[in-house]
C-alpha cells in the first residue's frame, strides 16, 4: 500500500456561512501547508453559487493521509457549524486506522465515506524512477 491516494470531500455550505467558511478554510489550508510537508496537493473549491465546497488532497501514500487526519483533525470541529458534509471519497486503498478516522469525521460533520479501490492504470506521482531505454 505505497501508492498515492486522492481524497475528495464535498459539503453543502450552510446559508449565510460562506464568508466565514472561506476564511476558516484559508486558515486550515495554511496550517496544512506549514505542517504537512508530505502532502502533494491540498485545494479547496467552491461552486459558482457558493452552495457547495469540495476539498481535494493528494497524498504520496496512506501514511500521509493518516498523518493529515491526526494533525489537521483537531481543526475540523470549528468548521462543523459552517457545512453539512455530504461525502468523502477516497481513491486508493486505505487501512483500518484511516477508516476509523474517516468515520469519526463523518460523526462530527455528517456524510458518508466511499472508497474506490485501485484498478488498472499508472501514476506519474511520486519520486521519479530510473528507466533504461
Amino acid at each position: 500500500m505505497n501508492d498515492f491516494l486522492v481524497y475528495l470531500d464535498t459539503s453543502e455550505v450552510r446559508p449565510g456561512k460562506l464568508g466565514e467558511l472561506k476564511a476558516a478554510m484559508e486558515e486550515l489550508a495554511g496550517f496544512v501547508e506549514a505542517h504537512e510537508p508530505r502532502i502533494v496537493a491540498y485545494k479547496v473549491y467552491f461552486s459558482g453559487d457558493g452552495s457547495r465546497m469540495s476539498v481535494l488532497h493528494i497524498h504520496q501514500d496512506i501514511s500521509s493521509l493518516e498523518f493529515h487526519l491526526k494533525v489537521a483533525g483537531p481543526r475540523f470541529p470549528p468548521v462543523a457549524p459552517l457545512v453539512r458534509l455530504l461525502n468523502i471519497e477516497i481513491f486508493g486503498a486505505v487501512t483500518e486506522e484511516v477508516m476509523k478516522q474517516l468515520e469519526a469525521k463523518t460523526l462530527l460533520l455528517g456524510g458518508t465515506v466511499i472508497i474506490h479501490d485501485p484498478g488498472p492504470g499508472f501514476s506519474r506521482c511520486g519520486p521519479p524512477t530510473t528507466r533504461r531505454q
